[in-house]
C-alpha cells in the first residue's frame, strides 16, 4: 500500500522530547511571520506581468538547479530536463514537459534526505493540496492533478506572493538593466514589495568573451560613453545611483576571491585598455575584480547600498556544458576562499564608517569561526549572512549557529535569505531556517544557557527583525 503525502508536525525540530516541546514553543512564536526575502532571483518580469506556473515541469524541475543538479549526478542531461542549448544542436533538448516530469518523479528516491526533498514536499502538500507521492506510477496522475490546481487563477504568482506572506523580496538584476519590470511593479503599487539589486559581475570579469558587448551595454544604459576606466567608473556610479532611486536596498557580488586590494588609477586603466583590445588576461581580471570590489564600497557610502560578497565559487566547471548550455547549470563547485587578509584593505577604509554595511556569504564552513566570526564580531559593518548554498540544509544551518554564535552572537548576523529562482520554495525555505532555529535556541534554554523569553525575541529577530536591520539603506 502506497501511504500518501504528508508533512510531519515537528519535522526538522530536536528528536529529544525535552527539547523539541521547547523547539516547537518557538517555532510556533515565529512560523506565521511575514517573510523578508533579500537575496534571490525571481525574475522581476513574471511578477510584474503576474505569470502562472504551466505545468508541474515548469514549476519544479526547470528552474530548480538544485533538482537538476541531483538528476544529472545520475547520468541523466541537463537537456533531458528541458533546459535549452545554446550551440545550436537540434533535437537534443526536450520538449515533452511531461517527460521531464516522469523523469523526476521516477527519481524520486534520489532526494531522500536533502533539502530539495523537504522543499518539494512542503510545497506539494502545504501550498498545493497535493498528497500524490511521485513515483514512476503516479507521475502521469500527478501531472494532470498538480496542473489542474496550478491553471487556478488563485495560483498565479502574485496571489501566491501574498499567500506567502512576503513583505519584501529583492530580485538580482545585471547592472544594465533598464528596470523597466520595476518601474511597472511601482506603478502597480508594489514598489516596497518587489525591489532590485546591483549586480555587476560581469563588467569586472574582464577576460569574459562578452565582456565588450557588457560594456557597451553598460554605456546604452548609463547614458555614458565608456571609453576609459574613468567614464567607466561613471557609469558604474550611474547605475548604481539609479537602482537605488528604483528601491534596491544592495548589490551584490560573486567574485570568485575576496580580494579587495584597490589598485591605481593608472594601473586600473592599464587593465581597462587591455581588456578593450581583447588582451586581458585571468590574472589581469583577477586584480582588477579586486579593485572593483573595493570601489563599489567606496560608492555605497554615496548612494547606501548594502554590499554583498559571496566569494568561493569556481563558476562553470565543465567547460563544454558551459559552452552547450550557456553558464550555471549546475556545475558551479565551492572552491577554499581566504576573507581575513583579503577584506582588510576595504575594511581598513571603510569598516568603521557608519555608512558602510557589508554581508558576508560563504560555502567553506572551514571558515565560519576562523575568520567570519571574529571579522563580525570586531567591525560594526559587518554582518554575517545565512548558510547558502550548498549549506542551505539543515545540518548547514545547526553547523552555522554552532560554529558563528560563541564569537559573533546572533545580531552580528543577516537573518535568513532563502536566494532562489523556484519562487514556490520560498516559504519552505523559511520554515525550514525558522524550524532550525528554534532548534538551537531550544538547547540553549535547555542548558540553561538562554531563558525562554529571551529566546521567543531571538527567534522573532532571527526570523523577521534582523533580515530589515541588516538591508536598510544606510
Amino acid at each position: 500500500m502506497v501511504h500518501p503525502l504528508t508533512l510531519d508536525p515537528d519535522r526538522a525540530l530536536p528528536a529529544e522530547p525535552t527539547l523539541r516541546g521547547i523547539a516547537r514553543d518557538l517555532y510556533r512564536g515565529v512560523a506565521d511571520l511575514p517573510l523578508v526575502c533579500m537575496h534571490g532571483h525571481v525574475d522581476a518580469g513574471a511578477i510584474a506581468r503576474n505569470d502562472g506556473f504551466g505545468d508541474p515541469a515548469e514549476l519544479l524541475v526547470k528552474p530548480d538547479h538544485y533538482l537538476r543538479r541531483m538528476l544529472v549526478s545520475q547520468g541523466m542531461t541537463n537537456e533531458q530536463l528541458g533546459v535549452s542549448r545554446i550551440d545550436g544542436r537540434p533535437g537534443a533538448t526536450e520538449t515533452d514537459n511531461r517527460v521531464i516530469w516522469l523523469r523526476f518523479c521516477e527519481n524520486w528516491k534520489l532526494f531522500r534526505g536533502t533539502p530539495t526533498r523537504y522543499w518539494l514536499e512542503h510545497e506539494l502538500v502545504e501550498i498545493f493540496g497535493i498528497d500524490t507521492v511521485p513515483s514512476a506510477e503516479t507521475a502521469d496522475q500527478l501531472f494532470d492533478e498538480l496542473s489542474e490546481v496550478l491553471a487556478r487563477r488563485e495560483n498565479s504568482i502574485r496571489p501566491l506572493f501574498n499567500r506567502f506572506n512576503i513583505e519584501v523580496l529583492a530580485t538580482t538584476d545585471p547592472a544594465q538593466s533598464s528596470l523597466s519590470e520595476h518601474a511597472r511593479l511601482a506603478d502597480d503599487g508594489w514598489g516596497d514589495r518587489v525591489v532590485p539589486t546591483f549586480r555587476p559581475d560581469a563588467l569586472f570579469e574582464l577576460n569574459r568573451e562578452d565582456w565588450r558587448e557588457q560594456i557597451h551595454a553598460l554605456s546604452r544604459a548609463s547614458g555614458i560613453d565608456v571609453t576609459d576606466y574613468a567614464s567607466f567608473l561613471e557609469a558604474i556610479a550611474q547605475r548604481r545611483f539609479a537602482f537605488a532611486a528604483a528601491g534596491a536596498r544592495a548589490s551584490d557580488h560573486g567574485h570568485q576571491s575576496a580580494d579587495t586590494s584597490p589598485l591605481s588609477a593608472a594601473d586600473a586603466q592599464r587593465l581597462f585598455a587591455l581588456a578593450l583590445d581583447g588582451q586581458a588576461d585571468a590574472a589581469s581580471a583577477a586584480a582588477f575584480g579586486a579593485n572593483m570590489l573595493f570601489e563599489n564600497a567606496r560608492m555605497s557610502l554615496d548612494d547606501g547600498l548594502v554590499m554583498q560578497v559571496h566569494p568561493g565559487v569556481l563558476r562553470d566547471h565543465h567547460g563544454g556544458i558551459r559552452d552547450a548550455l550557456g553558464a550555471d547549470h549546475g556545475f558551479d563547485i565551492p572552491v577554499t576562499v581566504e576573507f581575513t587578509r583579503s577584506l582588510r584593505p576595504l575594511l581598513e577604509a571603510f569598516g568603521l564608517d557608519p555608512r558602510f554595511r557589508l554581508i558576508l556569504f560563504t560555502i567553506d564552513e572551514t571558515v565560519y569561526s576562523r575568520e567570519l566570526a571574529p571579522l563580525a564580531g570586531a567591525y560594526p559593518s559587518v554582518r554575517l549572512g545565512a548558510p547558502w548554498w550548498f549549506l542551505d540544509s539543515p545540518g548547514g544551518m545547526a553547523r552555522f549557529r554552532e560554529l558563528v554564535t560563541e564569537t559573533a552572537g546572533f545580531y552580528n548576523t543577516s537573518g535568513f535569505v532563502d536566494d532562489t529562482r523556484a519562487f514556490a520554495s520560498i516559504p519552505a525555505r523559511h520554515d525550514l531556517a525558522r524550524r532550525m532555529d528554534a532548534g538551537y535556541l531550544a538547547k540553549l534554554v535547555a542548558t540553561g544557557m538562554l531563558c525562554l523569553d529571551d529566546a521567543h525575541e531571538t527567534a522573532r529577530d532571527l526570523a523577521y527583525e534582523l533580515p530589515k536591520l541588516a538591508y536598510a539603506r544606510r
